[in-house]
């Protein structure tokens, strides 16, 4: 006999009615397979939401476990955000891409493309190049479909405002130093700063100004304030209110698990021009429709 634990069904128990769990993640949203411990299928869902847990992307607390043990000896976030500033410069050599590859005497386009650009490419606009690239690492890490890039990309077989956010995925991509890898660690390093500045929290509330919704994108709507949605694989919250009605008609606020903020702007020094804004991955939300 093992100690493995028996789960025993209880056939005269009653199933939880569908409305008490809530939408699914629709098939279509979400790939088979991520990067990530635990699959799009849940991390994407509205149980997640509520009762959020850690994501750890294959491999890279294992491969920077010296940055993050040196993280622990300094005190103040602004001393750990230089480190790790220095650290990203030094271990994807970004002032010295020949290390690297790159053939002395040419243009160092190709040094432009790290981790910053991206971020500071997404902030001026989330439909550009590098805003592709970024929503592209969020399907490939978390397995969570982008919903709209210039337009909706419904149909993935040959339509055209697909084919261009692929080929802004590629152009973005091509000949980088390691960019993706960079992107794991830029998520890895502003987990570990909230976890380090917010011990017990496990939400943040968080604002979305917008315009309206597509009809895909509002699975349930339980109450007239309270809507179940769908949001795209990546998009930006404000931490104020008024910050976020700038953005659009009318206003929205989620609690917003921590575990699926990619960066925020006082990470690091001078990433983000907007002095309140949480880049955060999609999925299913509750939120409340404020106005």
């Amino acid at each position: 006999m093992t100690n493995a634990t028996v789960c025993r069904v209880d056939n005269n128990a009653v199933a939880a009615p569908v409305e008490a769990v809530g939408p699914r993640l629709p098939k279509g949203a979400y790939l088979p397979i991520n990067r990530c411990n635990l699959p799009a299928v849940i991390l994407g869902g509205l149980t997640f939401q509520r009762h959020p847990a850690p994501l750890l992307l294959d491999g890279v607390a294992e491969l920077h476990y010296r940055l993050f043990r040196s993280l622990e000896l300094l005190a103040e976030p602004g001393e750990r955000a230089q480190r790790f500033m220095d650290y990203m410069t030094v271990y994807f050599r970004l002032e010295a891409l020949e290390d690297v590859g790159l053939m002395p005497g040419r243009r160092k386009l190709r040094g432009r493309a790290d981790y910053l650009r991206m971020v500071r490419g997404w902030a001026f606009d989330p439909n550009s190049q590098e805003g592709a690239v970024l929503k592209a690492w969020v399907e490939s890490r978390f397995g969570l479909l982008a919903r709209y890039h210039g337009g909706l990309l419904d149909d993935r077989v040959g339509d055209e405002t697909y084919m261009h956010f692929l080929e802004a995925c590629s152009r973005g991509l091509y000949n980088t130093n390691a960019l993706e890898a960079q992107l794991d660690l830029l998520y890895a390093y502003g987990q570990y700063e909230q976890r380090r500045q917010q011990p017990a929290a496990a939400h943040l509330s968080l604002y979305r100004g917008f315009n309206r919704f597509s009809d895909d994108q509002v699975l349930a709507k339980p109450e007239r304030r309270r809507w179940i949605v769908l949001l795209n694989n990546l998009s930006s919250f404000s931490v104020r209110r008024e910050r976020a009605e700038e953005f659009g008609d009318h206003l929205l606020r989620a609690q917003v698990p921590l575990a699926k903020v990619f960066f925020y702007n006082r990470m690091l020094p001078g990433m983000l021009k907007s002095e309140d804004e949480y880049v955060v991955v999609g999925g299913v939300y509750e939120v409340e429709r404020l106005c």
